[in-house]
């Protein structure tokens, strides 16, 4: 379902997905009635259901993520929750902080409905921060903590968030974003700052060493900021007042299309999440246990796929989460894992593919591990297959976006059943209907590529303050349309061809840049690819690729020479530029637009 990036932090921490970045719906123009449904496809996929899945979920099970987060914590109290910088977090910790945190923000006046934001990494503050916002009856702001200032300006006035909490590497943007907003109060907290241990001397001369020695916090002037440390202070020493939350009540604004367009915060509620995670949790019953998982977390909790997955999914299993506050430094994330054992892992394709590249990582012993997951990208063959060769495990791909919270598709994940790697993101998730729209309107029928339409409780309530936008992409009926071309097969299983808008049209051919870049990969000395259309005078478009080598002797020829053996000749890139990195965005997804807009820049007004 599917980066790995965050922010970059100290050495003495480790930093990311399917969930995709989560992309964002292209604007659509949908008609005001769904066209009449192909009766072929519609349920088809239960009949590959695994036996012991149901059709639907009872999305009535909990009222709210409160209820969920608060049975969760009485069940597994005594169970570490998170592992974070040498460090562990009980769920009953977890619950006590989250209460305090609750707490101190009706204390200072934070009314239910009211937006808080979260720019925090992977660390204990981001869950205790998380459910301290949800149990004060606040909505959550995710916020991506390498944003600059702009960004962050952006989503803090979109969103009219009036309460920050914020990590002190990145106050300085806080602070420079603050004019203009509604912003009133800051909560600032360190690294170090929920260590265990005494009191805490680990953490104090952990936040001594970033601030003073590695000078890792630059200088900020916030005199209105409280120190989380402070705030949970302040909030132990009162009661917190219970919120009733409603399944229709709005529990996180995720901010989702920044990198291709204006920002959009689509309103998931109670509901939607609640429904998203019993999903996934009757899907992988199986293959997961209660209490006795251990997931691997390089994803960004702020991300909805690591949000979901990993925050809400493994919670309602007791999972142990280690957390990663870095992934690229792969030195670093070698160090937090080298002693320790986990049954389950989340990453996108960029990620398992730099885990493979890591000698350290291959010489690990997989005999404990359970599931991989993958998601956000779509998983090239080359790498699936080099990580099912090296673990004996297969990387299970499902798909989603911010606006299904995200899971809509997922493969089985009985492992010991499962075919060779297809390129398949599996069958709809229980209680979810997937169809797909063709140019003209009309439903495709099985076989026939379209748009990839979802209707499902996971499906958002819409765009903050923006119901054109929600308009374009939400039909009457409640059908999203996803953007993503794909097609269903006989069976239900679902393959994306592209994203609608990076197709690439060559002589009215439509050229899909994941096959180009599927082919690209699997060449020996490529170790990342992105292929996009650039104009042509006779063509309209050809194809470009971007390719960083694994060997230094790769040459343009050679990338050409293995495309004629592969693909058809129009698919054939006429154009190869080689780079150290290719762009990509905070949860690892290359960024195709990044490099279209170079090479539009470079033709100039023309």
């Amino acid at each position: 379902m599917t980066q790995p990036t965050q922010a970059p932090l100290p050495h003495a921490v480790g930093s990311t997905a399917t969930a995709h970045d989560a992309a964002t719906p292209a604007p659509a123009s949908l008609p005001t009635a769904a066209p009449k449904p192909a009766p072929n496809t519609d349920g088809i996929w239960y009949a590959s259901y695994p036996a012991d899945v149901p059709h639907d979920i009872d999305v009535t099970q909990y009222e709210s993520i409160v209820q969920f987060f608060d049975e969760c914590v009485a069940q597994f109290r005594e169970r570490v929750a998170y592992v974070s910088v040498g460090a562990n977090l009980t769920y009953g910790e977890l619950g006590r902080k989250a209460t305090a945190f609750g707490a101190y923000l009706q204390s200072i006046g934070v009314k239910p409905g009211e937006r808080v934001a979260i720019m925090l990494p992977n660390t204990f503050q981001y869950p205790v921060s998380l459910f301290g916002v949800l149990k004060a009856g606040a909505v959550v702001v995710n916020v991506n903590p390498l944003y600059t200032v702009r960004e962050l300006a952006y989503q803090l006035k979109d969103s009219g968030a009036q309460t920050i909490v914020v990590f002190e590497n990145f106050a300085k943007t806080v602070e420079d974003a603050l004019p203009g907003t509604r912003v009133r109060n800051v909560i600032v907290t360190g690294l170090g700052d929920l260590l265990a241990g005494g009191l805490n001397l680990k953490g104090r001369l952990l936040n001594f060493m970033l601030r003073h020695v590695k000078k890792m916090v630059p200088a900020y002037r916030l005199p209105q900021a409280v120190p989380l440390l402070d705030a949970l202070a302040i909030g132990y020493a009162q009661p917190l007042t219970p919120v009733r939350a409603t399944h229709e009540g709005i529990a996180f604004l995720q901010y989702t299309g920044g990198t291709t367009g204006v920002a959009k915060g689509a309103m998931l509620t109670h509901r939607n999440m609640i429904a998203n995670l019993l999903q996934a949790k009757v899907w992988s019953a199986g293959q997961l246990g209660s209490g006795s998982e251990t997931v691997l977390t390089p994803l960004p909790l702020y991300h909805i796929y690591a949000l979901t997955v990993n925050a809400l999914i493994f919670m309602g299993l007791g999972g142990r989460n280690i957390l990663i506050a870095n992934p690229r430094d792969m030195k670093r994330v070698m160090m937090i894992i080298r002693h320790e054992t986990f049954t389950a892992m989340t990453a996108v394709n960029t990620l398992y593919n730099a885990f493979l590249e890591n000698e350290e990582f291959r010489k690990r012993d997989f005999s404990n591990l359970k599931l991989a997951m993958a998601g956000g990208m779509a998983t090239q063959k080359s790498v699936a297959e080099r990580f099912k060769a090296l673990t004996g495990k297969p990387i299970i791909e499902g798909y989603g976006l911010t606006e299904c919270s995200p899971i809509v598709s997922m493969n089985p994940v009985d492992v010991n059943n499962l075919r060779d790697f297809e390129g398949s993101i599996g069958l709809p998730a229980p209680s979810t209907h997937v169809r797909f729209r063709k140019d003209d309107g009309s439903w495709a029928n099985i076989g026939e590529a379209g748009e990839l339409c979802v209707k499902g409780p996971q499906v958002m309530k819409g765009y903050w303050n923006r119901p054109e936008e929600t308009a374009r992409v939400i039909d009457d009926d409640g059908w999203l349309a996803t953007g993503d071309i794909g097609v269903m097969d006989s069976r239900g299983f679902i393959r994306l061809i592209d994203r609608k808008k990076d197709m690439i049209l060559v002589s009215g051919f439509n050229v899909y840049p994941n096959e180009v870049e599927d082919v690209i990969a699997a060449h020996p000395d490529v170790r990342e690819v992105a292929a996009i259309g650039v104009p042509d005078a006779v063509q309209g478009e050809r194809v470009k690729v971007f390719v960083v080598k694994r060997s230094a002797s790769l040459t343009a020829e050679q990338v050409i020479a293995h495309c004629r053996k592969n693909l058809t000749g129009y698919k054939v890139p006429k154009l190869v530029e080689f780079r150290d990195e290719l762009p990509q965005t905070n949860v690892g997804k290359i960024l195709r637009r990044a490099l279209r807009d170079e090479e539009l820049a470079k033709q100039g007004p023309a």
